[in-house]
Protein backbone atom coordinates (compact mmCIF):
# COMPACT_ATOMS: atom_id res chain seq x y z
CA UNK A 1 0.00 0.00 0.00
CA UNK A 2 2.72 2.48 1.01
CA UNK A 3 4.65 1.60 -2.17
CA UNK A 4 1.50 2.44 -4.15
CA UNK A 5 1.28 5.79 -2.35
CA UNK A 6 4.86 6.66 -3.30
CA UNK A 7 4.16 5.75 -6.93
CA UNK A 8 0.92 7.77 -6.99
CA UNK A 9 2.75 10.77 -5.53
CA UNK A 10 5.41 10.58 -8.25
CA UNK A 11 2.72 10.43 -10.93
CA UNK A 12 0.74 13.26 -9.33
CA UNK A 13 3.82 15.49 -9.15
CA UNK A 14 4.33 14.77 -12.86
CA UNK A 15 0.83 16.12 -13.61
CA UNK A 16 -1.36 12.99 -13.49
CA UNK A 17 -4.90 14.10 -12.47
CA UNK A 18 -6.07 10.53 -11.86
CA UNK A 19 -3.22 10.01 -9.42
CA UNK A 20 -4.25 13.24 -7.68
CA UNK A 21 -7.84 12.00 -7.37
CA UNK A 22 -6.73 8.66 -5.94
CA UNK A 23 -4.45 10.35 -3.42
CA UNK A 24 -7.25 12.62 -2.17
CA UNK A 25 -9.47 9.54 -1.79
CA UNK A 26 -6.71 7.77 0.13
CA UNK A 27 -6.34 10.82 2.38
CA UNK A 28 -10.08 10.77 3.08
CA UNK A 29 -9.90 7.08 3.98
CA UNK A 30 -7.18 7.88 6.53
CA UNK A 31 -5.11 5.15 8.12
CA UNK A 32 -1.46 4.77 7.18
CA UNK A 33 -2.04 6.43 3.80
CA UNK A 34 -2.47 9.95 5.20
CA UNK A 35 0.95 10.30 6.90
CA UNK A 36 2.59 8.49 3.97
CA UNK A 37 1.14 11.03 1.51
CA UNK A 38 2.26 14.01 3.59
CA UNK A 39 5.77 12.58 3.93
CA UNK A 40 6.06 12.35 0.14
CA UNK A 41 4.71 15.79 -0.78
CA UNK A 42 5.33 18.14 2.14
CA UNK A 43 8.54 19.63 0.74
CA UNK A 44 6.72 20.45 -2.52
CA UNK A 45 4.03 22.59 -0.86
CA UNK A 46 3.81 26.19 0.31
CA UNK A 47 3.36 27.97 -3.02
CA UNK A 48 -0.43 28.19 -3.46
CA UNK A 49 -2.57 31.06 -2.19
CA UNK A 50 -5.29 29.35 -0.14
CA UNK A 51 -8.60 31.22 0.06
CA UNK A 52 -11.34 30.06 2.42
CA UNK A 53 -14.97 31.07 1.86
CA UNK A 54 -17.40 30.73 4.72
CA UNK A 55 -20.74 32.17 5.71
CA UNK A 56 -24.33 31.16 6.42
CA UNK A 57 -26.20 28.63 4.29
CA UNK A 58 -27.95 30.29 1.39
CA UNK A 59 -25.30 32.97 0.93
CA UNK A 60 -24.45 31.65 -2.53
CA UNK A 61 -20.95 30.45 -1.64
CA UNK A 62 -20.93 27.71 -4.29
CA UNK A 63 -21.90 30.10 -7.08
CA UNK A 64 -19.35 32.60 -5.80
CA UNK A 65 -16.58 29.97 -5.78
CA UNK A 66 -17.23 29.08 -9.41
CA UNK A 67 -17.36 32.73 -10.41
CA UNK A 68 -14.01 33.28 -8.70
CA UNK A 69 -12.54 30.23 -10.42
CA UNK A 70 -13.68 31.54 -13.80
CA UNK A 71 -12.14 34.97 -13.12
CA UNK A 72 -8.86 33.47 -11.94
CA UNK A 73 -8.89 31.30 -15.07
CA UNK A 74 -9.37 34.39 -17.21
CA UNK A 75 -6.26 35.79 -15.54
CA UNK A 76 -4.33 32.64 -16.39
CA UNK A 77 -4.18 31.24 -12.85
CA UNK A 78 -4.45 27.51 -12.15
CA UNK A 79 -7.21 26.87 -9.59
CA UNK A 80 -8.21 24.02 -7.28
CA UNK A 81 -11.57 23.91 -5.47
CA UNK A 82 -12.42 21.93 -2.34
CA UNK A 83 -16.08 22.05 -1.31
CA UNK A 84 -16.86 20.66 2.16
CA UNK A 85 -20.39 19.35 2.69
CA UNK A 86 -21.93 18.42 6.07
CA UNK A 87 -22.08 14.80 7.20
CA UNK A 88 -25.08 13.17 8.83
CA UNK A 89 -24.60 12.77 12.62
CA UNK A 90 -26.60 9.53 12.36
CA UNK A 91 -25.35 7.66 9.28
CA UNK A 92 -22.06 9.49 8.75
CA UNK A 93 -23.02 9.97 5.11
CA UNK A 94 -23.01 13.24 3.20
CA UNK A 95 -25.15 14.54 0.36
CA UNK A 96 -22.10 16.11 -1.34
CA UNK A 97 -24.53 18.53 -2.91
CA UNK A 98 -21.72 20.71 -4.22
CA UNK A 99 -21.17 18.12 -6.95
CA UNK A 100 -24.55 19.01 -8.45
CA UNK A 101 -23.58 22.68 -8.41
CA UNK A 102 -20.78 22.26 -10.93
CA UNK A 103 -21.69 24.55 -13.83
CA UNK A 104 -23.62 22.79 -16.58
CA UNK A 105 -20.92 23.80 -19.07
CA UNK A 106 -18.34 22.10 -16.85
CA UNK A 107 -15.46 23.46 -14.86
CA UNK A 108 -13.42 26.29 -16.39
CA UNK A 109 -10.16 25.18 -18.03
CA UNK A 110 -7.41 24.40 -15.55
CA UNK A 111 -9.77 24.03 -12.57
CA UNK A 112 -9.70 20.90 -10.41
CA UNK A 113 -12.83 20.37 -8.27
CA UNK A 114 -13.36 18.01 -5.35
CA UNK A 115 -16.20 17.80 -2.82
CA UNK A 116 -15.56 16.24 0.58
CA UNK A 117 -17.61 15.36 3.65
CA UNK A 118 -17.05 17.22 6.91
CA UNK A 119 -17.26 13.92 8.85
CA UNK A 120 -18.64 15.71 11.86
CA UNK A 121 -15.65 17.98 12.43
CA UNK A 122 -16.43 21.28 14.17
CA UNK A 123 -15.90 24.02 11.64
CA UNK A 124 -16.39 21.67 8.71
CA UNK A 125 -12.71 21.09 7.93
CA UNK A 126 -11.69 17.45 8.41
CA UNK A 127 -8.08 16.20 8.50
CA UNK A 128 -8.35 15.18 4.86
CA UNK A 129 -9.08 18.75 3.74
CA UNK A 130 -5.64 19.82 4.93
CA UNK A 131 -4.12 16.95 2.96
CA UNK A 132 -6.19 17.82 -0.12
CA UNK A 133 -5.01 21.43 0.04
CA UNK A 134 -1.41 20.22 0.21
CA UNK A 135 -1.97 17.85 -2.72
CA UNK A 136 -3.45 20.59 -4.91
CA UNK A 137 -0.58 22.87 -3.90
CA UNK A 138 2.01 20.23 -4.82
CA UNK A 139 0.11 19.54 -8.06
CA UNK A 140 0.81 23.10 -9.14
CA UNK A 141 -2.44 24.91 -8.40
CA UNK A 142 -1.68 28.57 -7.79
CA UNK A 143 -4.96 29.28 -6.01
CA UNK A 144 -6.90 26.83 -3.84
CA UNK A 145 -10.47 27.82 -2.95
CA UNK A 146 -12.08 26.11 0.06
CA UNK A 147 -15.84 26.36 0.43
CA UNK A 148 -16.85 25.43 3.98
CA UNK A 149 -20.03 23.87 5.30
CA UNK A 150 -21.45 27.23 6.33
CA UNK A 151 -22.51 26.09 9.78
CA UNK A 152 -22.70 29.54 11.32
CA UNK A 153 -20.78 31.03 14.24
CA UNK A 154 -18.64 27.91 14.78
CA UNK A 155 -17.55 27.69 11.14
CA UNK A 156 -14.14 29.26 11.75
CA UNK A 157 -11.71 26.34 11.44
CA UNK A 158 -10.97 27.32 7.84
CA UNK A 159 -8.76 30.03 9.36
CA UNK A 160 -6.22 27.30 10.21
CA UNK A 161 -5.93 26.44 6.49
CA UNK A 162 -6.44 29.65 4.54
CA UNK A 163 -4.16 32.59 3.91
CA UNK A 164 -7.17 34.75 3.10
CA UNK A 165 -10.62 34.20 4.59
CA UNK A 166 -13.70 35.55 2.85
CA UNK A 167 -16.88 35.81 4.91
CA UNK A 168 -19.88 35.80 2.58
CA UNK A 169 -23.06 37.53 3.68
CA UNK A 170 -26.31 38.33 1.92
CA UNK A 171 -29.13 40.77 2.59
CA UNK A 172 -32.36 39.52 4.09
CA UNK A 173 -31.07 36.69 6.32
CA UNK A 174 -31.82 38.48 9.57
CA UNK A 175 -28.16 38.99 10.40
CA UNK A 176 -28.65 42.27 12.28
CA UNK A 177 -28.13 40.63 15.68
CA UNK A 178 -25.45 38.29 14.32
CA UNK A 179 -23.41 41.36 13.41
CA UNK A 180 -23.00 42.05 17.11
CA UNK A 181 -21.78 38.56 18.05
CA UNK A 182 -18.24 37.24 18.23
CA UNK A 183 -17.42 34.40 15.87
CA UNK A 184 -17.49 33.95 12.18
CA UNK A 185 -17.70 37.63 11.21
CA UNK A 186 -14.49 38.38 13.08
CA UNK A 187 -12.28 36.06 11.05
CA UNK A 188 -12.76 37.88 7.74
CA UNK A 189 -9.90 39.29 5.73
CA UNK A 190 -12.42 40.23 3.05
CA UNK A 191 -16.19 40.58 3.26
CA UNK A 192 -18.36 39.70 0.27
CA UNK A 193 -21.96 40.87 0.25
CA UNK A 194 -23.37 38.49 -2.34
CA UNK A 195 -26.75 38.76 -4.05
CA UNK A 196 -26.20 42.51 -3.93
CA UNK A 197 -29.06 43.04 -6.40
CA UNK A 198 -31.49 42.24 -3.59
CA UNK A 199 -33.09 44.87 -1.38
CA UNK A 200 -31.08 45.61 1.75
CA UNK A 201 -27.63 44.97 0.29
CA UNK A 202 -26.42 48.51 1.01
CA UNK A 203 -27.70 48.19 4.59
CA UNK A 204 -25.81 44.92 5.07
CA UNK A 205 -22.62 46.54 3.75
CA UNK A 206 -23.14 49.52 6.04
CA UNK A 207 -23.58 47.23 9.06
CA UNK A 208 -20.35 45.44 8.23
CA UNK A 209 -18.54 48.75 7.85
CA UNK A 210 -19.87 49.92 11.23
CA UNK A 211 -18.73 46.65 12.82
CA UNK A 212 -15.22 47.11 11.42
CA UNK A 213 -15.07 50.69 12.73
CA UNK A 214 -16.29 49.60 16.17
CA UNK A 215 -13.64 46.89 16.29
CA UNK A 216 -10.88 49.33 15.45
CA UNK A 217 -12.08 51.82 18.05
CA UNK A 218 -12.09 49.09 20.69
CA UNK A 219 -8.57 48.07 19.68
CA UNK A 220 -7.37 51.67 19.96
CA UNK A 221 -8.96 51.99 23.41
CA UNK A 222 -7.03 48.94 24.58
CA UNK A 223 -3.79 50.13 22.96
CA UNK A 224 -3.89 47.22 20.52
CA UNK A 225 -4.49 49.15 17.31
CA UNK A 226 -2.13 48.37 14.45
CA UNK A 227 -1.77 51.42 12.15
CA UNK A 228 -0.03 49.29 9.52
CA UNK A 229 -2.59 46.53 9.75
CA UNK A 230 -5.14 45.28 7.28
CA UNK A 231 -8.65 46.72 7.13
CA UNK A 232 -11.01 44.15 5.58
CA UNK A 233 -12.62 45.54 2.42
CA UNK A 234 -16.30 45.01 1.69
CA UNK A 235 -17.06 43.89 -1.87
CA UNK A 236 -20.61 43.66 -3.24
CA UNK A 237 -21.17 40.85 -5.74
CA UNK A 238 -23.86 39.21 -7.80
CA UNK A 239 -22.16 35.89 -8.45
CA UNK A 240 -24.84 34.58 -10.83
CA UNK A 241 -24.05 37.43 -13.22
CA UNK A 242 -20.35 37.79 -12.44
CA UNK A 243 -20.85 41.29 -11.08
CA UNK A 244 -18.20 42.43 -8.61
CA UNK A 245 -16.12 39.29 -9.11
CA UNK A 246 -13.09 41.11 -10.63
CA UNK A 247 -13.22 43.49 -7.64
CA UNK A 248 -13.30 40.54 -5.23
CA UNK A 249 -10.31 38.86 -6.92
CA UNK A 250 -8.46 42.18 -6.75
CA UNK A 251 -9.18 42.39 -3.01
CA UNK A 252 -7.88 38.85 -2.50
CA UNK A 253 -4.73 39.70 -4.42
CA UNK A 254 -4.20 42.87 -2.36
CA UNK A 255 -4.43 40.80 0.82
CA UNK A 256 -1.93 38.27 -0.51
CA UNK A 257 0.47 41.08 -1.30
CA UNK A 258 -0.10 42.63 2.13
CA UNK A 259 0.82 39.36 3.83
CA UNK A 260 4.05 39.14 1.85
CA UNK A 261 4.96 42.81 2.24
CA UNK A 262 4.27 42.98 5.98
CA UNK A 263 6.02 39.70 6.84
CA UNK A 264 2.77 38.28 8.20
CA UNK A 265 2.79 35.47 5.66
CA UNK A 266 5.59 33.83 7.63
CA UNK A 267 3.67 34.19 10.91
CA UNK A 268 0.54 32.78 9.26
CA UNK A 269 2.45 29.82 7.83
CA UNK A 270 3.81 29.10 11.31
CA UNK A 271 0.27 29.18 12.73
CA UNK A 272 -0.85 26.78 10.00
CA UNK A 273 2.07 24.49 10.82
CA UNK A 274 1.08 24.50 14.50
CA UNK A 275 -2.48 23.57 13.56
CA UNK A 276 -1.21 20.79 11.29
CA UNK A 277 0.93 19.33 14.07
CA UNK A 278 -2.04 19.46 16.45
CA UNK A 279 -4.24 17.71 13.88
CA UNK A 280 -1.58 15.02 13.41
CA UNK A 281 -1.27 14.61 17.18
CA UNK A 282 -5.02 14.12 17.56
CA UNK A 283 -5.01 11.66 14.67
CA UNK A 284 -2.29 9.60 16.34
CA UNK A 285 -4.18 9.74 19.63
CA UNK A 286 -7.39 8.54 17.97
CA UNK A 287 -5.48 5.65 16.38
CA UNK A 288 -4.08 4.54 19.73
CA UNK A 289 -7.45 4.86 21.44
CA UNK A 290 -8.83 2.45 18.85
CA UNK A 291 -6.46 -0.37 19.93
CA UNK A 292 -8.51 -3.17 21.54
CA UNK A 293 -6.75 -3.12 24.92
CA UNK A 294 -6.85 0.66 25.18
CA UNK A 295 -10.46 0.78 23.95
CA UNK A 296 -11.46 -1.61 26.77
CA UNK A 297 -9.69 0.56 29.33
CA UNK A 298 -11.33 3.63 27.85
CA UNK A 299 -14.76 2.05 28.23
CA UNK A 300 -14.00 1.06 31.84
CA UNK A 301 -12.86 4.58 32.72
CA UNK A 302 -15.94 6.10 31.10
CA UNK A 303 -18.07 3.87 33.31
CA UNK A 304 -16.09 4.99 36.36
CA UNK A 305 -16.69 8.63 35.50
CA UNK A 306 -20.37 7.97 34.88
CA UNK A 307 -20.63 6.31 38.30
CA UNK A 308 -18.93 9.35 39.91
CA UNK A 309 -16.04 7.25 41.20
CA UNK A 310 -13.56 9.21 39.03
CA UNK A 311 -13.56 12.68 37.54
CA UNK A 312 -12.90 13.13 33.82
CA UNK A 313 -9.42 14.62 34.26
CA UNK A 314 -8.24 11.76 36.48
CA UNK A 315 -9.63 9.29 33.93
CA UNK A 316 -7.77 11.11 31.15
CA UNK A 317 -4.51 10.95 33.15
CA UNK A 318 -4.92 7.20 33.68
CA UNK A 319 -5.69 6.69 30.00
CA UNK A 320 -2.61 8.67 28.94
CA UNK A 321 -0.52 6.59 31.33
CA UNK A 322 -1.95 3.46 29.73
CA UNK A 323 -1.12 4.76 26.27
CA UNK A 324 2.47 5.36 27.37
CA UNK A 325 2.76 1.90 28.91
CA UNK A 326 1.41 0.26 25.73
CA UNK A 327 4.35 1.54 23.64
Amino acid sequence: MLRDIADLCRRMLAGDRRALARLITAAEDGGAALPAIMKEIHSRTGRAHVVGLTGPPGAGKSTLVWALAAEYGRLGRRVGIIAVDPSSPFSGGAVLGDRVRVPARGAPPGVYFRSMASRGRLGGTPHAVRAAVSLLDAFGKEVVLIETVGAGQSDVAVRTLAHTTVVVSVPGLGDDIQMMKAGILEIADVYAVNKADKEGASRTAAQLSAMIDTGREAARAMGADDPGGWTPPIVCTVATRGEGIPDLVAALERHRQFLQRSGRAELLNRAHAAAAVQDALFTRLEERLARPDVACEHTRLVDEVGARRLDAFRAADLLLARLGASE
